[in-house]
């Protein structure tokens, strides 16, 4: 996740493409839209940031649907800013929606979890580190 961007409660901050290939994702998205990308240690595998080609800012991930990313849909899942991550879980729950990842860490960025809102949609809350 970039370091960069916006922290204020309710934007977008990132976007994740998980994928069952994130290798053949990654050369498709650098073949159309001209991204470059850099390998992200995942442990046995590589993830990769996508950076615009003009500015090098890396503004996406492209990840394999492997480990904690694991039973994701093949969509692009965008990362919404929240104040209480675990609060916002518990109301996503009592609205109707369902916790797909329950709230995690993300190393030295902060945490975040995978929700489904009512009408099937899914997204990412995230809680920056303070």
């Amino acid at each position: 996740m970039a370091d960069d961007n916006s922290t204020e409660i309710g934007s977008i901050v990132w976007t994740d493409l998980t994928t069952d290939n994130a290798e053949q994702t990654r050369e498709f998205y650098e073949a159309v839209v001209g991204w470059t990308s850099s390998p992200v240690s995942m442990g046995d595998y590589d993830d990769f940031n996508m950076a615009a080609p003009e500015s090098d800012r890396a503004i996406a991930g492209i990840c394999h649907a492997r480990g904690s990313n694991a039973g994701l849909p093949a969509q692009w899942l965008m990362y919404i800013i929240v104040e209480d991550l675990d609060g916002s879980a518990a109301r996503c729950a009592e609205m109707g929606g369902k916790v797909i990842v329950e709230p995690k860490g993300m190393g030295a960025h902060g945490r975040y979890c995978v929700i489904e809102d009512p009408s099937g949609a899914v997204a990412a809350l995230f809680e920056p580190a303070s």
